[in-house]
């Protein structure tokens, strides 16, 4: 019993797209700083590999996994349940599941727009409709967007995903302005280039992208900050500028 209440005690963090990159490093950052954390990706293999890696190295963190594909409604609604019947308040949201499909607006493949759209910005804002009440009604609680430089500056074959980071940036404008009255934080973070599996085979030495630590560090400062400050939006490149 007392393992249960020291465990139900900690706070809780959701993280979508945890296995990876930028999302992975969020998780990490804030398991390591105290708190139990739920993940969702498309593969479960990677999510178990996640959770024995991640509970062995911060030991009292407990991971919670399901396995889902965010572009599709259904599972959007299938992690927000698996999340509330843990039946433990969400301190923290990170909304950072995303895909990149190269392409013009008017050369791209017909469905591409549907498709980053609905990882990009609709499953963000399923997921924090299903679980903004919580932290409505009890005054206390933080959303972050994970957006990227793409939310403020178009470029070429970047189509329909120019389009769905400036929407998402958009959103979490909306939010922000929504939720302030109710104590709960909204962060838009907007990253240049980091080095994830987006870039593999990439040429470029790895020093000339920022770390995806970088951004979970900038992130933990973020949700630590006094009740009465927030970050709206953090603006995050390399050293020597965008690729």
């Amino acid at each position: 019993m007392s393992e249960l209440v020291n465990n139900e005690a900690r706070p809780l963090a959701v993280v979508t797209g945890g296995t990876k990159g930028i999302g992975r490093a969020i998780l990490r950052r804030f398991a390591a700083g105290g708190f139990d954390v739920v993940t969702t990706a498309r593969h479960g293999s990677d999510l178990e590999t996640l959770r024995q890696d991640t509970e062995s190295a911060f030991p009292g963190c407990r991971v919670f996994i399901l396995a889902a594909d965010l572009g599709s409604r259904e599972d959007v609604d299938r992690f927000a349940a698996f999340v509330s019947s843990l039946g433990r308040p969400v301190d923290f949201l990170v909304n950072n599941t995303g895909v990149f499909l190269p392409g013009q607006v008017h050369n791209e493949e017909e469905g591409t727009f549907e498709t980053i759209m609905q990882v990009n910005v609709a499953s963000a804002y399923h997921l924090t409709r299903a679980l903004v009440g919580g932290m409505i009604s009890r005054k206390k609680g933080y959303i972050v967007n994970v957006c990227s430089t793409a939310s403020i500056t178009a470029y070429s074959n970047g189509g329909s995903y120019c389009i769905s980071k400036y929407a998402l940036l958009g959103m979490t404008k909306v939010l922000r302005e929504e939720l302030k009255t109710h104590q709960v934080k909204v962060t838009a973070i907007l990253p240049g280039a980091t080095f994830t599996n987006s870039w593999a085979g990439t040429d470029l030495p790895e020093s000339r992208f920022m770390a995806p630590e970088d951004v979970a560090e900038l992130l933990w400062t973020c949700y630590h900050l006094s009740p009465s400050a927030v970050v709206e939006e953090i603006l995050v490149r390399p050293q020597l500028g965008d690729l």
